[in-house]
């Protein structure tokens, strides 16, 4: 289901109950882009890409998440780069950077804006 306001389009990822704490699931969104979809232990929610962007694989949503000073995050299956799920800013390279995209629960469902978010903290 997509939900289309004059400036939002938000993409139904999958019912609430389908995604478990810590435990990512990848959604392809209409597109072709490729996200993670992430709910920590906290149960924020968090979307970013799913593309490793040091191998080019779509393997984020196998990946291990994890804390950093407190910060959530989600570590790359190949090569342990690790990324701040809120941010997606890599931990270890200041110049790369997954997208993140808004996350909300609608109606029982998870819902993925189609934009990504442009001035990501």
């Amino acid at each position: 289901m997509t939900t289309t306001t004059t400036t939002h389009t938000w993409i139904t990822a999958c019912p609430s109950h389908h995604l478990h704490p810590e435990d990512p699931l990848a959604v392809l969104l209409p597109d072709h882009t490729q996200l993670v979809l992430v709910r920590t232990h906290t149960h924020h929610l968090h979307a970013l890409d799913n593309i490793d962007p040091y191998t080019g694989a779509a393997v984020l949503a196998r990946g291990i998440i994890g804390d950093h000073h407190g910060r959530p995050t989600l570590t790359s299956p190949l090569h342990k780069h690790t990324f701040d799920l809120a941010t997606g800013h890599s931990l270890t390279d200041p110049t790369t950077r997954l997208n993140t995209h808004p996350v909300r629960t609608h109606n029982h469902h998870i819902q993925i804006h189609t934009r990504p978010e442009q001035d990501t903290p």
